[in-house]
Formats: C-alpha cells, structure tokens, sequence
C-alpha cells in the first residue's frame, strides 16, 4: 500500500509556508515610484545642452523622471544645477516631452528615480562659469519673496500676467532682472510649480535676448 504525503502551500503577506517550513520568497513586485512635487507644473529653461534639468528642491546629481501626463511621453533627467521649479527642463529634456506648440506641462508627473541625498556636491574650489556685472537697479519697494528663484516663462499668451505656486489668484508680484535691470510688475491669474511663472507677454517685458530663463531675478510682492 502506497501512502501519498499531502502537501499544503498557504502564502501569507510573502511568505510561503510548506508542511511547518517557513520561507520568505520574493513578490516580484518594485518598489513604489517615489513621486515628488505633486501638482506642479513643468517648463522649459531655454537652455541648450543634452537633456538635463535644473531644480529649486533637489541636489546636483539627483536623477527625476518627468511624464507628460497629457500625452505619454517621459524623460529622465539628471539635475544640473539650481532653479526656482521642482523640475526645470532644458530644450532637449522639453523636446523629449512636450505637446507640438506649448512650452508648459500643466499635468505632469515628477519621479525622483535616483541621486538624492547621495549625490555628490562639486568639489571645493571647482572653477565656476565667469559671471557677468549686474545691472544697476533700483532698491526694492515691495516685500521681496522667495530669495535665490529662478523665472522662465509659461508660454501661455494673453495680456502680461503670472501663475504662482505660493501666492492666490490677485496676487501682484513684481519680477526684476537682475542682470539687465528690468521690471514687469504682474498679477497671479493662476497655479504653476514656481514662486513666479511669467507668460509670453510679462516675460517679454524683461528678457534677455535669446534666453527663455533669468537666473538672477529679485520677486517682491507689491499687492
């Protein structure tokens, strides 16, 4: 008389137990995506270069993935440098992502995939870009708001105006470039991912030539 050994398998939150046995066996499932910035939007800084990114809330090295969440496309990019959004792309980063004609990603999603509180910082004494003289300009008169931002422009036409991510719609912010002196003074007339995110028209009113980014800009809230 032959005997048939019963075997029963049960698995319990990853765990497989055979007749008294325990063995912990893998799930096969990743590590959840570790989605940043939620609810921002992302623009172009105009900078040229391979695709890359710069950002006001991760360091040099930090790796994000940015989906277009209106059509599919996604980049990833290593942050390159500061800027006043969570994720600022540049032309080639925006090319890989953007919608033919538009130059702002309203829904989009932000993935830190790699870097982070790793990332190397530049090594001490490493030779810098040279910077050119700043523009005379006058004090400010207003509550000078979000130190050390970047402005770029949404893309978005209309009379000059700004989004905001800090400040409510009727909000009056005025932008100053530091490096050639000029000044628009805009209300918010809606959310982005920025302290001041300029359209087409305000950032007219105070680029430089050829740039889609002011590195040195000074925000003051005036009303």
């Amino acid at each position: 008389m032959s005997l048939k050994k019963k075997l029963v398998l049960s698995v319990v939150t990853g765990t497989l137990v055979t007749g008294g046995v325990v063995v912990t066996i893998a799930t096969g499932n990743a590590a959840a995506p570790d989605v940043v910035c939620q609810g921002s939007t992302v623009t172009l800084s105009g900078e040229a270069g391979p695709p890359a990114a710069s950002s006001g809330q991760f360091p040099v090295g930090t790796k994000l993935k940015v989906t277009n969440l209106d059509n599919g496309k996604a980049t990833t990019v290593a942050v390159n440098g500061p800027s006043g959004s969570c994720a600022l792309l540049n032309n080639a980063a925006f090319e890989q992502v953007r919608e033919p004609g538009k130059n702002l990603i309203r829904r989009a999603r932000i993935e830190r995939v790699g870097g982070g509180a790793d990332a190397q910082a530049p090594a001490a004494g490493a030779p810098t870009a040279p910077t050119a003289p700043a523009a005379q300009v006058p004090p400010a008169t207003g509550e000078v708001v979000c130190p050390g931002s970047t402005v770029t422009l949404s893309g978005e036409g209309g009379a000059p105006a700004a989004s905001s991510g800090q400040f409510p719609v009727g909000t009056k912010l005025k932008v100053t470039n530091l490096d050639n002196g000029k000044a628009t003074t805009v209300t918010v007339n809606g959310p982005s991912g920025s302290c001041a995110l300029l359209n087409n028209a305000a950032f007219e009113q105070v680029r430089e030539p050829g740039k889609n980014l002011i590195r040195r800009a000074r925000i003051e809230r005036v009303g």
